[in-house]
């Protein structure tokens, strides 16, 4: 049995965490978190959600979530308290190196020790209180050591991240992004490798921007059906074109025996959403867009309409089954942390 440290004291409390990996960058990985935080936090048993980023040299989450101007975090006697994303509810909580720096444009230059120092802190020192879930937002390179061989890779935070949270085993598992192409899929493989090297379970693995969703809306968020068959999936028409080809994540899932747990394609009106979240608010209550038919999660903080925004998109309907999976797949884990 791991003997106890600060990480695992502070996280006693979190019953589930989820890695999100990719491999490389660009493959919308920070996109994928944002959109497993909001669809878990939107579930029907109500969980409470943490959401970590760690992609300490290009912090998203905060202006994914709308919460990057305006959000301090604020030091009280039992650690750094979290930003709650949903206001008064307090059942999404984020953390991020971008609420701590003075301007969202400064560029954070640290060496690895300030890094690992960092992620120690965002751990062990943020009150992140009782969680069903917390997922991490990791960047996107490796550097793991293996029998003493330093693996290629830009970034060592991924090591610092399962040294701290190794007594907390049990409770790991990850979720590998990739995008179609071959480049992609041979930087995914980097994850995979990583995973295995440091006995780091996999739940499955996601084709992101899998083709591209044409739509004819006249307006954002107009209430269209979703017409959704075995392979294409469109707001309107039915029409998905495979910009960077299609099936490669599936077939290496295969190849590697490794869960699939579906495609997304590239949606317009998830991009303009996490694009500028606040904008985006500010135009639909502008124009009184959301349908009375759509019944919205209970959301008492005003600025949480982003979650409703976001499920009036195709993204929420697709991942939706994903997230349900992921759900299914951690709740099904057993305690020796075995995948």
């Amino acid at each position: 049995m791991s003997a106890e440290t600060p990480v695992s004291r502070r996280l006693s409390s979190v019953k589930h965490i989820i890695l999100v990996l990719s491999g490389k960058g660009g493959v919308g990985k920070s996109s994928v978190s944002t959109q497993l935080a909001l669809s878990l936090y939107a579930q029907p048993d109500s969980p409470r959600v943490g959401i970590l980023d760690v992609d300490l040299t290009g912090p998203s989450i905060p202006r994914m979530l709308g919460v990057d101007e305006g959000f301090p975090v604020h030091q009280s006697s039992d650690g750094w308290v979290p930003i709650y994303v949903d206001g008064p509810t307090a059942k999404l909580s984020c953390m991020s190196v971008g609420f701590l720096v003075k301007k969202k444009e400064d560029s954070v230059v640290w060496r690895g020790p300030k890094k690992n120092a960092m992620i120690r802190q965002f751990l062990s020192d943020v009150r992140w209180g009782e969680l069903d879930y917390l997922v991490v937002d990791t960047p996107p390179e490796y550097k793991y050591a293996q029998s003493d061989i330093v693996r290629k890779g830009t970034s060592d935070e991924h090591l610092s991240l399962m040294e701290h949270l190794a007594p907390l085993q049990s409770r790991l598992s990850s979720v590998i992004v990739t995008t179609p192409q071959a480049v992609a899929l041979t930087d995914a493989m980097k994850g995979i490798s990583f995973t295995r090297a440091v006995s780091l379970p996999i739940l499955g693995l996601i084709e992101n921007m899998s083709g591209y969703v044409w739509s004819v809306q006249p307006r954002k968020y107009d209430i269209i059906p979703i017409k959704i068959s075995s392979h294409s999936y469109s707001p309107c028409c039915g029409e998905v074109s495979n910009v960077f080809s299609r099936g490669g994540g599936e077939e290496m899932a295969k190849r590697e025996i490794i869960h699939f747990l579906g495609r997304l394609p590239i949606d317009t009106q998830l991009v303009d959403l996490l694009d500028n979240p606040r904008a985006e608010i500010a135009n639909a209550a502008a124009r009184e867009t959301i349908s009375d038919d759509v019944a919205p999660v209970e959301t008492p903080h005003l600025a949480f309409r982003l979650l409703d925004l976001y499920r009036l998109t195709p993204s929420f309907t697709l991942f939706r089954p994903i997230t349900e999976e992921i759900a299914r797949l951690v709740k099904s884990r057993p305690l020796d942390g075995t995948p």
